[in-house]
């Protein structure tokens, strides 16, 4: 891991970083050390990992909760380079959208694909962050949605770290048999007039998950309109199952 940059605001410190060719953005305490609760944050399609609801809620994490939180760029995302294969991918599920096709098997089974690349990135993150005497090796969870829950599935079912996740905005046609694998304590989001999920599929997905602890917080409105006192949610989410 090899930092390339850090600033600090408000009691909040941030390092960006690379671990091979995966670019990042770590959020700490400022001059504290000591072992805390990590969050790995996973960014939606199109997005970062300092995309505005990224960093306000890794820098609530940590100034509200005293957090260390962690986000990376996907391939073909932020500060990475275009991946040819997925690219050409995201072209072609795109072409036939127009044409006619429905979009949820598209993503989903592009999701999948993605997710082959993205789950070993995430657990070798984990590894070198955790390696940190500012974070140290204390229970780590996830939170993600969109494209930040087509890939976070099928990483919070292979990761035995991760206690606790905050997961939505995805269905069951990307990641219902990894779902079927987690059992930790769930936070799962629905927009209830979500034109690029159908509900259905989002419910599925949830009804998949084997937590016994498992929560389903339904809001009106479309894809990307999640009430932002969801992440007032999220934090006493993590709060209760992480400390």
């Amino acid at each position: 891991m090899r930092f390339t940059s850090e600033t600090s605001s408000g009691g909040v410190c941030e390092q960006l970083f690379t671990l091979g060719e995966i670019p990042g953005a770590l959020w700490t305490p400022e001059g504290v050390v000591g072992t805390r609760p990590l969050i790995l944050l996973g960014h939606g399609g199109g997005q970062h990992k300092k995309a505005p609801d990224i960093l306000t809620l890794a820098h609530r994490l940590v100034a509200e909760c005293g957090f260390a939180a962690v986000a990376v760029d996907v391939p073909s995302h932020g500060d990475r380079p275009q991946h040819e294969e997925f690219s050409r991918i995201a072209a072609d599920n795109q072409a036939r959208v127009e044409a006619g096709e429905e979009l949820a098997p598209l993503i989903a089974r592009f999701q999948a694909l993605v997710a082959r690349q993205t789950v070993p990135e995430w657990r070798a993150v984990l590894d070198a962050v955790q390696q940190l005497e500012h974070v140290g090796t204390g229970p780590v969870g996830y939170w993600g949605v969109s494209l930040g829950c087509g890939l976070g599935v099928p990483f919070v079912a292979a990761e035995p770290r991760v206690r606790a996740a905050v997961l939505g905005l995805g269905g069951a046609l990307v990641s219902a048999e990894d779902a079927a694998r987690i059992t930790v304590p769930v936070e799962f989001l629905v927009q209830w007039d979500d034109e690029r999920v159908p509900r259905a599929q989002s419910l599925a997905l949830f009804d998949a998950l084997a937590s016994a602890e498992k929560t389903l917080h339904a809001n009106p409105g479309k894809h990307g309109e999640v009430p932002a006192f969801e992440r007032d949610s999220t934090l006493r989410f993590f709060s209760r199952y992480l400390v």
